[in-house]
């Protein structure tokens, strides 16, 4: 379980393909603490187990379904990720629950500047949009937003200057592909 507060970038130092499986190591730094073998870290909103901590790095082993299903299968040697560590019981929620377990890929179909902050349009499979409420959280690339405006296949987050230096989406733009997860609560309606 995670909160959508993404804790670094990190990069894609190296893309391996191995029996069944791509061994996907990420340059990380602040992640890296107190981590372990074994533990979950979310990558771009997907959640991943690490296989093996190096310097200053970390891996993964990415199946052929998630890489079909998610984003990462498009990812690029020296591209940025949003990375973010569990909650652990006893930490603070200051997003909302993500769960890592991507519903779907959303594409950006427009993105706007409006009075200091970032307006994105995403366009998602018309299956998903029952989970779309007014108000209520979407996680893009594993960042915990707040959805804006609701409309046929489409809808818009506001991400303020903060949010958009310190994540992904300071690098994506229309035609890009997101990793969506609708909120958990929504998907219990």
């Amino acid at each position: 379980m995670f909160t959508g507060i993404i804790e670094e970038l990190g990069r894609v130092k190296r893309i391996t393909p191995r029996a069944g499986v791509i061994l996907l190591e990420i340059s990380a730094k602040e992640t890296l603490l107190d981590t372990k073998i074994g533990d979950s870290i979310a990558v771009n909103g997907a959640c991943l187990t690490v296989v093996s901590i190096g310097n200053n790095s970390v891996s993964f082993e990415v199946i052929d379904t998630t890489r079909k299903n998610t984003n990462l299968g498009l990812l690029k040697i020296g591209q940025a990720v949003n990375l973010e560590r569990s909650l652990k019981v006893g930490d603070r929620v200051s997003g909302h629950f993500v769960s890592g377990h991507i519903d779907c890929l959303g594409l950006v179909r427009r993105k706007t500047l409006r009075n200091g902050s970032v307006e994105f349009e995403i366009a998602v499979p018309p299956a998903f949009m029952r989970y779309c409420l007014p108000k209520g959280s979407v996680s893009l690339d594993g960042i915990s937003l707040t959805l804006a405006v609701i409309r046929s296949n489409i809808f818009t987050v506001c991400i303020i200057p903060h949010t958009l230096k310190n994540t992904t989406l300071s690098f994506k733009g229309p035609s890009d592909k997101l990793n969506v997860e609708f909120d958990i609560f929504a998907k219990k309606q």
